[in-house]
Order: C-alpha cells, then sequence, then structure tokens
C-alpha cells in the first residue's frame, strides 16, 4: 500500500492550492480516503474525508467552505482542492486510507485510518 501526497508549497493568504494523493497497492475504489494536518508544535487532526463511491464526504469545522475533497477513481487519486487558505492552515498534509472497505462513515477518526503518505507541506503567509 503506497499513498503519495503532493501540491504543497508557498502561497499568500487567501489564495488556493490543490493537493493530490495518488495510491496504489490496493483496491482504491473500496475505500475511504482521508486529509489529516499536523501544524508545528501540534498534534494531528482531520481535515477532510470522502467515502468510496465518493458519494459522501466530511470536514473538519475550521475548513467547511473552504476545502473540497474529491475523487477520481479511474486515476487511483483523491484531491484537495483549498481555497480562501489563512494563516492557520500551515502544516503538513496527509492522505490516509481506511482500514475498512466498502464502510461508509458517520463521522471520521484517526483510528479509522490504517495507512499513511508521507505528507506534503503547505505554508500560508500573512
Amino acid at each position: 500500500v503506497q499513498l503519495q501526497a503532493s501540491g504543497g508549497g508557498l502561497v499568500q493568504a487567501g489564495g488556493s492550492l490543490r493537493l493530490s494523493c495518488v495510491a496504489s497497492g490496493f483496491a482504491f475504489d473500496d475505500y475511504s480516503i482521508g486529509w489529516f494536518r499536523q501544524a508545528p508544535g501540534k498534534e494531528r487532526e482531520f481535515v477532510a474525508a470522502i467515502s468510496w463511491s465518493g458519494g459522501g464526504t466530511r470536514y473538519a469545522d475550521s475548513v467547511k467552505g473552504r476545502f473540497t475533497i474529491s475523487r477520481e477513481n479511474a486515476k487511483n487519486t483523491v484531491y484537495l482542492q483549498m481555497n480562501s487558505l489563512k494563516p492557520e492552515d500551515t502544516a503538513v498534509y496527509y492522505c490516509a486510507k481506511a482500514r475498512t472497505p466498502l464502510r461508509y462513515y458517520s463521522d471520521y477518526d484517526e483510528a479509522d485510518f490504517g495507512s499513511w503518505g508521507q505528507g506534503t507541506l503547505v505554508t500560508v503567509s500573512s
């Protein structure tokens, strides 16, 4: 199982970035995928997740209305479109694969995810 996150970089407040997570080594279509982030000195936190079918999405309150998660199963890729970025969005962003296939989650917890990518750094300047 491999997940490769990319698309991070330096952006000014109010700007946008799109992160990508390319997966391999498992039946991508069967698993929910999540995005998490870890800011310096803080614990990793949930950002967004999308169900295996793409029909269900969840967002942290801090990013609702600004971030959009989507998936393209034909390319084994999940995207995180981040708009109206704020300095507090600065963090290393990780994508992760859910532990259980073909499961719909009413809510997501870090414990629901079992495989993690290497992370991509997003820095938002004020």
